[in-house]
């Protein structure tokens, strides 16, 4: 296929795309979207915005030439990187990247793995350093030259970034600087580890508990840092590789030793000692712990968006609990919509009644960061107040209110775990997940039962709305809540026992069907004014036999928004056509009014596209002959150099937009509120 050139000065949209191409982020050039590509593509935001190269100084399909044996050879690699300023060529070349067609090649093929494919140019040119991937592998090598002029190849962890040396990345040790993920980073990181542990370990039952527990090191020990500084000590980094200790047994042994004891060490520290059982223990081999070790060090998890350490957490928690338990995640753009719209703040005590793995937890505590980290740095743009969301004044505040204000409760213990893991990445808030049947509440025999009501109590306490007039006792959880958040299970599959759905009026019209109880167990977990998000299956808001539950949600309820949601919401998972319902519960004043007297505006809206088609693949705008579109965009990060200092750094791109109504839902679901809507959805 002939290439064409996109320049980037231009502002139009009219480029377009077909559905298997996408646009060179290095060239601004149409390329066929290959697995290869995307990969490609990822390894140069890799280069300029972790490793610090300029965009200037990489060349992408780039032929070394060099002299084998006396004969002339040439060989393509798929991104050179050039000394600073220097013409492209075989003697300006300082780094390399061989990408394999697709991650089914292994990196010992014997024509297309690392051997095969870095060895030559190593050997043969002055380039010292080459990396090896297939898009979840990588591998990085280091050329050697002894006294006799023999080159020989070693592994590294990484290589040096930007006007720095090995000798220099060696020396950092623990000081080594920790980059922010790029885009995609994180989650291959995630899958890489995950896959070594299945692949490598034997670990087919347990490679997700074992890479959780790895994380959790590296969350720790990037968080001692902070603890220990308020403290005036110094901590020195355990949760660290050195570029060459995977090499050798006895630096394998050094890690392991380091890591183990970070690990015992965190099991009983206040900070997680309520996450872990207390026995749980890394078993994995000296090998697998330094290579699991060497891939999560190198960022820091503290400064990597929630966004991105959320979707890397759900990449792998996805592939592993939920497909066990039959269940499925709420898709993040749902979560970020829900939120949105109620738009919880430092004062909301939040509840999700089903919290799963904690995505609704998660979206809510990133919302309020945000409105934390804006009101103490008003003045900054965007991109500057990114760089400021994982502060220490941000961090304190953030986890104080977590601490006090957000709460999830799920039945079953495995996802507790996972939910209270993912909350330390978020930011913290894990004390406050609890192991109960919320349709049970208060009653049941699961161990945190107990543990609630004084949880909420003590939240209320340290609230604003210590003085609220809440119609329950405060020995019950229930009636205490601002915002509910949740995505109720459903479906003929999930059974709820007579004993409990005796309890519900609900049960009367909807059975034990469990949506149906979730909707009045909500109701009860609210204080008088208090909101709820819930995803809700089709069948109750129009099915003619759910009318009497629906005249009961009005009855109980004011309507603030009803969403309607194509069926390629949750699919490839599970097909189901669902709605958000929006809900704000009715003083008892409020109740007293007859429904047929009620006169108040409700938003409502028809979502037709939601980013993805059926299969789950990203869907993004198209024009009028359906051909995907471009769209202006200048890129802006923070880059960090090897000596520790902030740049603000930036380029332009030509992007493809997701087609997803949702993010325009919201939007006009303020202006709803704000009146300056010209229509209504």
């Amino acid at each position: 296929m002939a290439e064409k050139d996109i320049k980037s000065g231009d502002t139009k949209n009219e480029v377009v795309l077909n559905d298997d191409q996408i646009i060179c982020s290095l060239t601004n050039q149409i390329k066929k979207s290959t697995e290869k590509e995307l990969t490609l593509q990822h390894m140069i935001s890799m280069m300029i915005e972790e490793y610090g190269f300029s965009a200037g100084d990489l060349d992408r399909d780039f032929n070394v030439s060099f002299e084998d044996d006396e004969k002339k050879r040439k060989q393509k690699v798929d991104l050179a990187v050039f000394e600073e300023g220097k013409p492209h060529s075989a003697d300006t070349l300082i780094r390399f990247i061989v990408i394999a067609k697709d991650s089914k090649v292994k990196t010992d093929d014997t024509k297309a793995g690392v051997t095969a494919t870095l060895e030559n140019i190593l050997s043969y040119t002055d380039c010292e350093f080459g990396c090896w991937t297939n898009g979840i592998d990588m591998q990085f090598q280091h050329s050697l030259e002894d006294d006799f002029g023999q080159v020989t190849c070693e592994d590294l962890s990484d290589w040096p970034a930007k006007g720095q040396t090995l000798e220099e990345l060696e020396e950092a040790g623990e000081r080594a600087p920790q980059r922010t993920p790029a885009n995609e980073s994180l989650v291959r990181t995630f899958k890489r580890c995950h896959n070594y542990l299945y692949g490598n370990e034997g670990r087919k039952k347990d490679a997700f508990w074992e890479l959780l527990n790895l994380i959790f090191c590296k969350l720790y020990d990037e968080k001692r840092r902070f603890i220990d500084a308020k403290n005036r000590v110094s901590y020195r980094r355990r949760f660290w590789v050195g570029v060459k200790e995977m090499n050798t047994p006895e630096g394998q042994a050094a890690v392991t030793e380091r890591i183990k004891s970070l690990f015992e060490e965190l099991k009983t520290d206040d900070l997680y000692k309520d996450v872990f059982d207390g026995n749980e223990r890394i078993s994995i081999s000296d090998a697998g712990v330094t290579y699991i070790a060497s891939e999560l060090a190198k960022y820091s998890f503290l400064n990597a968006t929630v966004d991105i350490k959320g979707t890397a957490y759900e990449t792998i928690v996805s592939n592993t609990l939920k497909q066990e338990a039959g269940q499925f995640f709420t898709p993040r753009n749902i979560v970020k919509c829900m939120v949105e719209m109620l738009d919880p703040g430092p004062d909301t005590r939040v509840l999700d009644p089903a919290c799963g793995s904690g995505g609704f937890l998660v979206g809510a505590l990133d919302h309020v960061r945000r409105k934390i980290a804006r009101n103490l740095y008003p003045e900054l743009d965007d991109v500057r107040l990114d760089a400021k969301l994982n502060t220490p004044e941000v961090d304190q505040m953030v986890s104080d209110y977590a601490g006090r204000m957000i709460f999830g409760f799920d039945f079953d213990p495995d996802l507790r775990k996972a939910s209270r893991m993912n909350m330390v990445m978020a930011g913290d808030g894990h004390a406050n997940i609890f192991n109960i049947n919320s349709l049970d509440y208060p009653d049941g025999q699961l161990p945190d039962v107990p543990l609630v009501a004084p949880a909420v109590a003590k939240s209320i306490e340290t609230s604003y709305d210590h003085d609220f007039p809440f119609e329950t006792a405060m020995d019950n959880a229930r009636g205490k809540f601002d915002m509910i958040f949740t995505n109720p299970p459903f479906g003929a599959k999930v059974e709820v026992a007579q004993a409990i759905a005796a309890k519900y009026q609900l049960s009367r019209f909807g059975g034990s069907a469990p949506e149906v109880l979730f909707i009045e167990a909500c109701h009860e977990f609210l204080k008088p004014g208090g909101k709820m998000a819930i995803v809700l299956p089709d069948s109750i808001l129009g099915n003619p036999n759910m009318e009497s539950v629906r005249k009961w949600i009005l009855e109980n309820f004011k309507l603030l928004a009803s969403v309607d949601l194509p069926v390629e919401t949750f699919l490839p998972q599970v097909g189901v056509q669902a709605s958000l319902l929006f809900l704000q519960k009715k003083t008892a004043k409020e109740r007293l009014v007859p429904l047929e007297k009620e006169d108040y505006d409700v938003f409502m809206a028809i979502v037709d596209k939601v980013g993805k088609d059926r299969r789950g693949v990203p869907i993004y705008k198209r024009d009028e002959d359906g051909a995907e579109m471009l769209f202006d965009h200048d890129h802006r990060w923070i880059s960090i150099s090897a000596d520790g200092r902030e740049q603000l750094c930036s380029r332009h791109e030509r992007i493809k937009h997701l087609d997803d109504d949702l993010p325009d839902v919201a939007k006009a679901y303020r202006e709803f509120l704000s009146g300056t809507s010209k229509e209504k959805p």
